[in-house]
């Protein structure tokens, strides 16, 4: 099943659900990070239309992307990889399905996520993961050019 279009931000129907399930089908689970709490980081859409960003849970950091729109979403099982095109990279994807949401793709950048002793710390973990997902690849520098001889010594060029 498939949700379409999220013609607005999907974040608030992500932590819903999401809390939902971390106080049911993952409360008492020894993966859950205490500290963690439900929160949908920096989504926006794709160029083609898609909803991406973060989820913190308690037990995991991943990266979501949904359906904006019919043309261009793939449809595959649950469990298949996709990858998606970010202007920082091309990322793996595995498609799953929740009731309330439908068909998403996510990718898991922290699973469990017990190495985090706060939810700011995962916060800011997932703030700057936003910002290096949707940022261009650095240029690699210039070449240097050595001064000549005659410039070193104060000659001219």
């Amino acid at each position: 099943m498939s949700r379409f279009p999220w013609s607005a931000d999907p974040s608030p129907e992500l932590v819903e659900v999401f809390t939902e399930i971390a106080r049911t089908r993952m409360a008492d689970v020894p993966i859950c990070n205490p500290a963690l709490r439900v929160e949908a980081v920096g989504f926006r859409q794709l160029p083609e239309g898609h909803w991406a960003g973060l989820m913190i849970t308690p037990w995991a950091i991943n990266l979501l992307c949904l359906p904006g729109q019919a043309a261009g979403w793939p449809v595959l099982a649950a469990g298949s990889k996709h990858s998606w095109r970010f202007p920082s990279g091309d990322y793996e994807f595995i498609v799953a399905e929740e009731e309330r949401l439908g068909t998403y793709h996510l990718c898991s950048l922290f699973s469990p996520a017990l190495e985090f002793e706060t939810h700011d710390i995962a916060q800011l973990t997932a703030l700057a993961t936003v910002q290096a997902l949707f940022a261009e690849p650095l240029a690699p520098p210039a070449a240097a050019t050595l001064p000549t001889r005659r410039a070193f010594l104060g000659l001219g060029a």
